[in-house]
């Protein structure tokens, strides 16, 4: 009996480590906000949003802005606000966003103008 107590110890220490090394722990799974992640717009461009507290701010992942930010948006539960820069034009937008799923909308207008695109999760 004693052996298979020993065993079973060793069976569930290895299971939490393994657990623990796939970054899956409890509660974990449910931690980050929706925005946290990459996304790719249409024209291929990958973007992944990050941030501490309700602000998340968005860096270029390839092409030829790589490295740029695009601005943040602040929220939580799926919905944000804030700027968002559209390096190519050199325009920032004010307006807001939303997940739904592996859909990150954004709309937003400068002077009149107005945009909105979807980006999916990468």
């Amino acid at each position: 009996m004693m052996k298979f107590k020993k065993a079973l110890a060793s069976a569930v220490v290895a299971g939490a480590a393994s657990i623990a090394t796939a970054g899956v722990g409890i509660g974990s799974a449910y931690a980050a906000e929706p925005i946290v992640g990459t996304w790719k717009r249409s024209t291929g461009t990958l973007i992944k949003y990050s941030g501490k507290g309700s602000t998340y701010c968005g860096t270029v992942l390839n092409g030829e802005f790589k490295g740029k930010s695009i601005g943040c948006l602040s929220g939580k539960n799926g919905k944000y606000k804030g700027k968002v820069k559209d390096l190519a034009k050199n325009k920032t937008y004010t307006g807001k966003g939303s997940v739904n799923g592996n859909t990150l909308s954004l709309a937003g207008c400068v002077f009149g103008i107005c945009r909105s695109e979807d980006w999916k999760r990468q």
